[in-house]
């Protein structure tokens, strides 16, 4: 019998898919057999949608004040379960256990910043008109979906779904067949604090489950994480389908510029944690690094000795500070880009698999000597992969910096606030940091993408809102 809960969550129970098909997980820094994840198909799928509108109404019905008070009670139950959410996402997708801890804080204190804008959202009211009193409503969409990745099982979950209800909607989740868990885990919780039957249900299941979501009639809204491959498909289906609206943040190949005048230890310690949290299964991280001449022997000297520091191991136990990639397949897919990177270019720190610590293990690695046109500097890799180049101006690491159809997130570090603030507006990123990178990124700012990155915003003062239709309505009066 398996450890861990796995079914799905529809309509306040746990209950099994109608066509009883699983697949079985793996822990992937030990291979040990997890749990069989149930395959959502296109019956359970409207099973959930089904729930999901016969409860909608009376919930956004409430008053804005009861809906927040069950997302405060919800992110309580969040703190209060840490280390079992904790663990069901280490489990899953190898995540360090602090590193776990770390996202369901973040994850609980963004609850309790959307419960507060639930009560604040409104619309507008206009006189501009002569012998008219114009307003604008905001009201929920109804039944709503969201798609997450497996890299912040638990955090992600929080950005999609408690704004979502906030709103007065009512939402069906689909998990990462890398990291089901916590999802179905967290959704008995809200449950428990306090959300009807029928308001959240997490599903589970591979793209296809997806693509029941993003093609179905009664659902209005979907939101997704992931790549720019799936976010295309989803738009594709949303198209074809009610032209529901459709909120995507897709991938990134961050730069991070490094001007000569830069603090170069605290430099190298923010692009090491940058390109290594999560084991680089991250889409912000700073995967290309751009350090201006001067400094650049000093640079990578300290990268390398910080790198080579890092400790590899078992993600439950104390002391790990990089577990393993999520599976073997991408396991593997990282690995191809390490034969690429030595082929081409040189490694001065890292460049293999990490077999010592695991057959999903990678190397910390930092790759010279390759063009701005190699694959390793063009596309995602999602592993501890640095590719590090030299520049001489501002204009020429600006334009190389913006040399790519990603535009997620940016870092400049100088101690010059005049170029700090010159480089950050000519950046193509939507997310931009100034002696600080990623994943640094206040819950209470927007978080979206430039160009391929991305489509619409999470979090932010305006996270509320973004679930909700405006609806303008004029009364004349004499």
């Amino acid at each position: 019998m398996a450890k861990y809960e796995s079914r799905l969550f529809v309509n306040g129970e746990l209950v099994k898919p109608l066509g009883n098909k699983t697949f079985p997980l793996s822990n992937p820094a030990t291979g040990e057999f997890i749990a069989d994840i149930p395959i959502a198909e296109e019956e359970d799928v409207n099973r959930a949608v089904a729930a999901a509108e016969k409860a909608q109404p009376a919930w956004a019905r409430l008053p804005a004040r009861q809906r927040s008070a069950i997302i405060r009670k919800f992110a309580s139950l969040m703190e209060h379960n840490k280390h079992k959410l904790s663990e069901l996402d280490s489990v899953c997708m190898g995540k360090p256990l602090h590193g776990g801890l770390s996202d369901i804080k973040e994850a609980a204190e963004i609850s309790n910043y959307f419960a507060g804008l639930a009560e604040s959202s409104g619309g507008e009211t206009s006189l501009n008109t002569p012998g008219m009193i114009s307003m604008s409503l905001r009201q929920p969409y109804g039944v709503v979906a969201s798609i997450i990745p497996w890299n912040f099982p638990s955090m992600i979950w929080c950005h999609d779904v408690v704004p979502a209800v906030a709103a007065g909607n009512a939402i069906i989740l689909k998990t990462s067949e890398k990291s089901p868990l916590s999802g179905v885990f967290l959704a008995q919780i809200a449950y428990e604090a306090g959300f009807p039957a029928g308001i959240v249900n997490v599903i589970s299941g591979p793209g296809q489950t997806g693509a029941f979501l993003s093609s179905h009639m009664q659902i209005r809204k979907i939101s997704f994480t992931g790549s720019a491959r799936a976010g295309r498909a989803i738009m594709q289906a949303a198209a074809n389908s009610n032209l529901k609206v459709v909120g995507l943040e897709l991938g990134g190949k961050s730069p991070l510029l490094v001007f000569d005048d830069a603090d170069l230890d605290a430099t190298a310690d923010a692009a090491v944690a940058s390109i290594t949290i999560n084991s680089g299964q991250v889409c912000t991280a700073s995967s290309r690094v751009y350090v201006q001449k001067g400094a650049a022997a000093k640079f990578k000297e300290l990268v390398v000795a910080r790198m080579s520091s890092l400790r590899l191991g078992d993600p439950l136990q104390d002391g790990t500070q990089m577990g393993p990639q999520a599976d073997e397949k991408q396991a593997a897919a990282v690995g191809k880009y390490l034969d690429i990177g030595t082929e081409y270019g040189r490694a001065i720190v890292g460049g293999k698999r990490a077999t010592e610590a695991g057959v999903n293990f990678i190397q910390p690695t930092v790759f010279t000597g390759l063009s701005d046109q190699s694959r390793l500097n063009t596309e995602e890799i999602f592993g501890p992969v640095m590719v590090m180049h030299e520049f001489d101006t501002e204009e020429e690491a600006v334009h190389r910096a913006n040399d790519t159809e990603y535009g997620l997130y940016a870092s400049v570090f100088t101690k010059d606030i005049n170029r700090a603030m010159r480089v950050a507006r000519a950046l193509e990123a939507g997310n931009v940091g100034v002696n600080t990178t990623s994943p640094d990124g206040p819950y209470e700012m927007p978080f979206g993408g430039f160009k391929g990155s991305g489509i619409g915003r999470q979090k932010g003062s305006h996270a509320v809102l973004d679930w909700t239709e405006v609806k303008s309505v004029y009364v004349k009066h004499g």
